[in-house]
């Protein structure tokens, strides 16, 4: 199978459960990042009422977290109230000397909210989008003087079947302002993996050969649907364009800890941290638990173009 031989799973995943944390149902779908020369991550922790919060961790070495029993709290920068940060699949880029963290949230249906830390004790949330959107990735740098986040437009539903399959790109002058909306990739039909619909995932790593983008696909299958890791390489100016992109795909849900859970055959890439020559992929599996994942970075950047 191609995902055992590409990535190598970490043997002794998931390295997070829900017993690490009071209370908690599932903790999955969640954001790391290299922080101070250890690890700092926002978790999502779904808990016994099956609302989905977030909870800061820390870690030595990227593999044993531990993690606050409570929600982090966000101070909003436009009442100055503090409030529970209550949501769903966060992501964490280092950008201009803080962290941002984007992550779902429901209001009026499904939008992107983002905030930012210096110190992963203090966070600052900004406006939110325009509904409805999903997996909001906001790029490491400026691209041409310019703020970039990759998202999906959606409904205001839970529904998989959608006409809104697609990743989007959208740049900022401020990160307050939003537009210049352009087309990045939709499902391919011809590649059953991904047919149904697509979504980045981890924030986009800058390589020689450009943008690479680890994003999920969803096949529906008689029972139910599965989520595939691929992936895709951008241009560094143009980060709309699509250079390459492997009509493989990168992981398949093929473990116990990735069929077996609350949504069954689940791969769900969230972050993805430089480990030397190589790179480690966080990822939720089977919307239960947090696992992890290692690649050396060229072999992956050679293997989509290879297979593009």
């Amino acid at each position: 199978m191609i995902s055992s031989e590409l990535f190598e799973r970490y043997r002794q995943n998931p390295i997070v459960t829900a017993n690490q944390v009071p209370g908690a149902h599932s903790i999955f779908n969640s954001a790391v990042i290299a922080w101070n020369g250890k690890y700092a991550g926002v978790f999502r922790v779904d808990d016994e009422t099956r609302n989905s919060n977030l909870h800061v961790g820390f870690s030595n070495d990227g593999i044993k977290w531990t993690i606050s029993p409570h929600p982090l709290n966000m101070v909003d920068e436009i009442s100055g109230e503090t409030k529970r940060a209550a949501g769903y699949d966060p992501r964490i880029t280092e950008l201009d000397d803080k962290f941002y963290v984007t992550w779902c949230c429901d209001c009026f249906g499904p939008t992107i909210c983002m905030a930012w830390t210096d110190d992963f004790e203090t966070f600052h949330q900004l406006d939110l989008f325009l509904p409805a959107n999903r997996n909001g990735v906001l790029f490491p740098r400026k691209i041409n003087g310019m703020y970039t986040l990759l998202t999906r437009p959606t409904d205001n539903s839970m529904r998989v079947n959608v006409p809104f399959d697609s990743i989007f790109c959208l740049q900022s002058p401020d990160l307050k302002f939003w537009g210049k909306c352009r087309l990045v990739m939709s499902p391919r039909p011809n590649v059953i993996w991904e047919y149904v619909k697509i979504g980045a995932g981890p924030v986009p790593i800058e390589t020689d050969d450009g943008w690479l983008l680890i994003y999920h696909g969803v096949l529906t299958s008689c029972s139910g649907n599965l989520y595939y890791a691929g992936g895709a390489i951008l241009d560094k100016g143009n980060p709309w364009k699509v250079l390459y992109r492997s009509k493989k795909y990168l992981m398949a849900p093929s473990t116990d800890y990735e069929r077996i859970g609350d949504v069954p055959n689940v791969i769900f890439p969230v972050a993805a941290v430089k480990d030397g020559s190589g790179l480690r992929m966080y990822y939720g599996g089977a919307d239960t638990c947090t696992c992890m994942a290692t690649v050396e970075l060229e072999k992956l950047v050679s293997f989509i173009k290879e297979n593009s």
